[in-house]
C-alpha cells in the first residue's frame, strides 16, 4: 500500500475554546474513522524558523504549513477521497496530498 503525507496549510483559528474543541472532537472522529490507514496522525508545527545557506537563521517561515498527517491509501484518488472528507477544510485550510517515495537504505 502507498503512503501519503497530507501537509496542511493555513486554516482560521476557532473563534472560541467551544469551537476548538467542537472542531478538534470532529477531526478527531475523521481521523478515528481512518483506522489502520493512519500511519502518523496529525503532527501540528509551531515556531518555525528558516536557515539560510549562509547559515543565517531567522524567525517564520516563507509556507503556510501548519502540520502533517501520513495515510495509507491504495492509489493517489482513494487519498484524495480521504483528504476531501477532512474536517480541516471547514475551517479554510487546504491540504497538500504527496505520494511518499521509497528511497533505499544504506
Amino acid at each position: 500500500m502507498k503512503q501519503f503525507v497530507f501537509v496542511y496549510l493555513g486554516g482560521n483559528q476557532p473563534s472560541s475554546p467551544e469551537e476548538a474543541n467542537k472542531h478538534f472532537a470532529k477531526y478527531m472522529k475523521w481521523l478515528s474513522s481512518l483506522g489502520e490507514s493512519v500511519v502518523i496522525p496529525t503532527i501540528p508545527l509551531k515556531d518555525t524558523v528558516t536557515v539560510s545557506p549562509d547559515g543565517t537563521v531567522r524567525e517564520g517561515g516563507s509556507s503556510a504549513m501548519s502540520g502533517f498527517s501520513i495515510i495509507k491509501a491504495e492509489s493517489r484518488e482513494a487519498a484524495l477521497s480521504i483528504a476531501q472528507d477532512c474536517p480541516f477544510l471547514e475551517i479554510d485550510g487546504s491540504l497538500e496530498v504527496s505520494e511518499m517515495m521509497q528511497m533505499p537504505v544504506q
